[in-house]
C-alpha cells in the first residue's frame, strides 16, 4: 500500500511541474518576470527565440508558430495541473516537447535540447500519459 502511495505522488509531481514548466514560459513571454535569469522578457523577445529555433520555417510562419506554442503551453499547463484528460493532455505535451526538442536539434544542434531536458521532459510526459491509460485499464 504504501508503494502505492509513493507512485501516486510521484505522478502527481510529474503532472504538476510538468504544467507549472509550461506556465513558467508563459509567463517569462508576457514580462511577468522581473530581473535577471529572465528568458525572453516579451513577447518580441519569444517571437525572436521562435525565429531562431525555426531557423528552418520561412519567416511567415514565426508569429503563427509563436502564437500556436504560447496557446498549446497554456492550455497543457493548465489542464495538467488541474488534471483535466490527463493521458491526452499528457500526449499532447509529450508531443509537443519532442517537436520542440526537434527543431531545437535541427536549428541548435543535438546539444541544445539535451541540455535543457527537452527530450527527458517529452519522455516524462509519455509515462504520465501510459500511467494514466495503465489506471484506466485496471479500474475498468
Amino acid at each position: 500500500m504504501n508503494a502505492k502511495r509513493w507512485e501516486r505522488w510521484a505522478f502527481i509531481c510529474l503532472r504538476l511541474s510538468l504544467g507549472v514548466a509550461f506556465l513558467s514560459g508563459i509567463a517569462d513571454r508576457f514580462g511577468l518576470y522581473r530581473g535577471r535569469n529572465v528568458g525572453y522578457g516579451n513577447f518580441d523577445g519569444f517571437m525572436k527565440y521562435t525565429a531562431q529555433v525555426n531557423s528552418f520555417m520561412p519567416a511567415f510562419t514565426i508569429p503563427f508558430l509563436a502564437w500556436a506554442a504560447t496557446v498549446a503551453e497554456f492550455s497543457l499547463g493548465l489542464a495538467l495541473i488541474l488534471g483535466i484528460w490527463p493521458r491526452w493532455v499528457a500526449l499532447g505535451s509529450a508531443v509537443l516537447l519532442a517537436l520542440f526538442g526537434i527543431a531545437m536539434a535541427i536549428s541548435f544542434g543535438i546539444k541544445s535540447p539535451l541540455d535543457y531536458s527537452v527530450f527527458s521532459a517529452s519522455a516524462g510526459a509519455l509515462v504520465l500519459a501510459f500511467y494514466q491509460n495503465r489506471k484506466l485499464e485496471t479500474n475498468l
